[in-house]
């Protein structure tokens, strides 16, 4: 990120299976502008400025999104750990390769 000229941030929902289905993503939400809120807080300590958007709950909808307003030269991906994981996230990096043609880094965060 030293080199970026720009930085946005996108947290999808992330509903669980239940809740998706029942359209019932209040409380995803909400967890969503937390981690927002947590990523954006840790960037500006960090001395990078970033600008950041609650995305859609279909994670990969959440990067179209991002991309088509965005125009980004590269995707820095944070997942959770396997323990944390969501059904959501199965299969995402594929998707995102395949779908973008950009370069993209993955990291796990502990939690």
């Amino acid at each position: 990120m030293d080199q970026a000229e720009e930085i946005l941030v996108i947290a999808p929902t992330l509903p669980d299976r239940v809740h998706w289905l029942v359209s019932d993503t209040d409380r995803a939400r909400s967890a969503a502008d937390e981690r927002l809120s947590t990523v954006l807080g840790h960037l500006e300590e960090m001395g990078h400025e970033a600008k950041g958007a609650v995305g859609a709950d279909d994670p990969l909808l959440a990067f179209a999104d991002a991309v088509e307003e965005f125009h980004p030269d590269h995707i820095l991906i944070a997942l959770r750990g396997p323990d944390a994981a969501g059904w959501q996230e199965r299969g995402l990096v594929e998707k995102i390769l395949g779908q973008f043609g950009m370069p993209v880094t993955v990291f796990v965060t502990g939690s």
